[in-house]
């Protein structure tokens, strides 16, 4: 492992993402950033920890789960707490061991939710204790997951009712395409139901964005991202 690559790699990456916030007007502590560690070893991603690094994100439920116990954070609330993120699509025969993440951001299912919601009373969790976003899909892809027109209305009400999930925010998955500018239209659409989405949520905490990823995400922060999802960027030329 090229270390020294990864440290290169991820101040790039904090670089650009506070230029992107600046640009739009915002401090760059308004963009998380969740290292995507997919297929990454558990040390590699300790050394990503080291250099700062408090978010990671897995794309698959079990996978995640061996890569959190091999990488042996310790948990906890406090400001240096590392937090985990499942951020594909949540199957419901998995929501059980899903909620082991505290994250979600694939949620794009009413039926999700109940499972959800069921799996976390059985096991005693605190109210509100998992975080999650909408998954919409406004690319209107047929390969995308994710909610879809009055869908995404009657999940985000699914999601106002619940008593164990929190509703951070909306998520989306942009086209590829090698022209970031591309994505823009699908980040303003999201943000465009995030906006509608808000005028009913009734708590007073804003609704987030997890949207971009290596190829975009300079794009998505500049359309109001609060979550990018970062793995090739951090990764490319280390392992």
């Amino acid at each position: 492992m090229d270390t020294a690559r990864l440290e290169r790699n991820w101040t790039s990456v904090l670089g650009r993402v506070g230029r992107a916030a600046a640009r739009a007007g915002r401090p760059p502590e308004s963009v998380r950033l969740v290292a995507v560690t997919k297929t990454v070893p558990a040390g590699a991603v300790r050394a990503l920890r080291a250099l700062g690094a408090r978010d990671f994100g897995e794309n698959r439920v079990a996978a995640g789960l061996d890569k959190m116990r091999d990488c042996a954070f310790g948990v906890g609330d406090g400001p240096s707490a590392v937090r985990w993120h499942l951020l594909g699509h949540v199957q419901t025969n998995k929501a059980r061991a899903a909620l082991a993440f505290g994250r979600l951001h694939g949620v794009d299912s009413v039926r999700l939710v109940r499972a959800l919601e069921r799996h976390a009373a059985e096991a005693a969790l605190p109210e509100k204790s998992t975080d999650v976003w909408l998954e919409a899909n406004v690319s209107g892809e047929a390969s995308k997951d994710g909610a879809r027109g009055d869908g995404i209305a009657a999940l985000a009400q699914a999601l106002r009712e619940a008593r164990f999930l929190r509703w951070r925010g909306l998520m989306a998955m942009a086209p590829l395409s090698g022209d970031p500018e591309a994505s823009r239209p699908v980040f303003r659409a999201l943000r465009a139901w995030r906006d509608r989405l808000s005028d009913g949520r009734g708590d007073g905490e804003p609704l987030g964005l997890s949207m971009g990823m290596s190829g975009d995400f300079e794009v998505a922060v500049e359309e109001g991202a609060t979550e990018v999802r970062i793995g090739t960027a951090l990764w490319e030329g280390v392992l």
